[in-house]
């Protein structure tokens, strides 16, 4: 069962993120991505999202775990326990999203914190995190993350409407950027990146001409449960799935898409 080590702990600590190369392999994202863009549930449940340029970035968010792929990833021991690794215990599943950057139209995101938004949900503590995975390839070109090392120690910043999103104050985020570094987190298919909640990121508008489509699987303490109920879910215990259920689960999924796309119906 993989597991972060106490360097990749470390960096954790010191940075608020962790890189893992290589975490799925590249025949689990051909596969996730070839599901990805034939599932027309996904695209019809995407939302919209527009930057500061006018540009759209488009998601699809799942509260839920199915038997499909992505539920699969979210809930494999290869993600699920190096979360527990870094929030200290049990996690539950706080939710899912795939994120659609499309050629030459995917739009920025500006500066954020993922528990800017999660604190508003009831959540008292920041014990929270996400493993992005690039399903294909992040770069400078096509828009990767950004990140800032060690923001995470600024604890929560106030966030209001920049543009069509949610955002960090301005004015506060130009100095921050003044004191700590940015780095851009390119990534090939299959390498993850495990983030704090705190943790400032923010992403360029994709003028290149290829896709930068992602995973992302975020979790909660199980000790940090909501206290008020909201649309991400409160603590259900989350069942881990051994890590090579992940393709199976993805041949299984892609084989009801075909079955679909054959009689020109979505899959459910």
């Amino acid at each position: 069962m993989f597991e972060l080590s106490p360097a990749q702990l470390a960096q954790y600590e010191a940075d608020g993120y962790v890189m893992v190369e290589q975490l799925f392999s590249r025949e689990e994202m051909d596969l996730l991505l070839r599901i990805g863009k034939a599932d027309r549930k996904i695209q019809l449940d995407a939302t919209d999202r527009s930057d500061s340029q006018g540009f759209v970035t488009r998601l699809t968010v799942r509260n839920t775990l199915e038997s499909d792929m992505y539920s699969a990833i979210a809930r494999c021991r290869r993600v699920v326990r190096p979360m527990e690794q870094l929030l200290g215990g049990e996690v539950y599943h706080y939710h899912h999203k795939m994120m659609l950057k499309e050629p030459e139209v995917g739009g920025a995101w500006e500066w954020h914190q993922d528990y800017g938004y999660w604190y508003n949900n009831g959540c008292l503590y920041p014990l929270m995190a996400s493993c992005m995975i690039a399903v294909d390839r992040a770069t400078k070109a096509n828009g990767c993350l950004q990140v800032v090392p060690g923001s995470q120690h600024l604890g929560r910043l106030d966030h209001g409407k920049v543009a069509g999103q949610t955002g960090v104050d301005p004015e506060r985020m130009a100095q921050v950027l003044e004191r700590l570094p940015l780095v851009y987190a390119e990534m090939e298919p299959g390498t993850a990146l495990f983030f704090h909640g705190n943790t400032l990121h923010r992403s360029d508008a994709n003028l290149s001409k290829d896709s930068r489509w992602t995973l992302i699987c975020c979790y909660n303490a199980a000790r940090n449960n909501p206290y008020k109920e909201h649309h991400h879910p409160c603590y259900m215990p989350l069942e881990q799935w051994q890590d090579e259920r992940v393709l199976e689960a993805g041949k299984a999924h892609w084989a009801e898409l075909e079955q679909a796309l054959a009689q020109g119906v979505v899959a459910p």
